[in-house]
């Protein structure tokens, strides 16, 4: 069986973090949106809302987080990420993926400050000229997460489609609260993560990093199958 050019589209997909100061105009975006609210959802109910910045009202959210970060302002979760405690075979993926940025980006495994700031970089967005902020009605149940997952992979499919670059920013939620009310968001949205989102910078060492997957024997099982 070949491979599709939707298969080879996921598999050269990345997480960019670095990032043109190209602009991107608005109605590329509206309509990378669109396609997004064309994914899934149990009843139809279309969960998730996507909050788009850029000039001034991005940089001051950026400039938000960057001083409570500074000023040591402690991290709120109002939802859980990863697991607690997480099992070793999670854990050896996420620090191997760790160790590919910090190597593209000649940060030394034991260079902490050098971590802390690359760290940084996701309240800033990686630099990029657009920031979605993701929220999710906080009635919602667990399963419209899985509603709202979906939309963002669709999201990120019609990024790459634009000719585009984008990253999930999960570490946004670290402070959805002060992101939240720096926004002025309605009191019933939760915010869920945050996307960059420009033209990907091709001299960039950081674009460079490729993260591995599981092999399909890992993952799934087939039954009744007759090959």
């Amino acid at each position: 069986m070949s491979e599709s050019d939707l298969y080879n589209r996921l598999a050269s997909r990345r997480s960019v973090r670095g990032y043109l100061d190209t602009p991107v105009p608005r109605s590329s975006i509206e309509q990378i949106l669109r396609a997004a609210r064309h994914a899934p959802s149990g009843a139809n109910l279309q969960p998730g809302g996507f909050h788009v910045l850029t000039g001034a009202p991005f940089e001051t959210l950026k400039t938000t987080l960057a001083e409570a970060r500074t000023n040591g302002r402690p991290e709120v979760s109002e939802y859980s990420y990863f697991p607690n405690p997480m099992p070793a075979t999670l854990k050896a993926r996420q620090r191997a993926a760790g160790f590919a940025l910090y190597e593209a980006l000649g940060v030394n495994r034991r260079d902490v400050a050098g971590r802390k700031a690359q760290f940084e970089q996701n309240y800033r967005f990686f630099n990029a000229p657009v920031g979605i902020v993701v929220t999710i009605h906080r009635g919602m149940g667990k399963g419209c997460f899985m509603d709202l997952g979906m939309a963002l992979m669709a999201l990120f499919l019609a990024v790459e489609d634009a000719g585009l670059a984008a990253s999930g920013i999960g570490a946004l939620a670290n402070h959805g609260d002060l992101v939240h009310d720096t926004l002025g968001l309605p009191d019933d949205e939760m915010v869920v993560c945050g996307i960059a989102l420009g033209h990907a910078d091709p001299d960039a060492p950081v674009n460079t990093v490729r993260t591995t997957r599981a092999a399909l024997d890992e993952f799934a099982t087939f039954s009744g199958f007759d090959d």
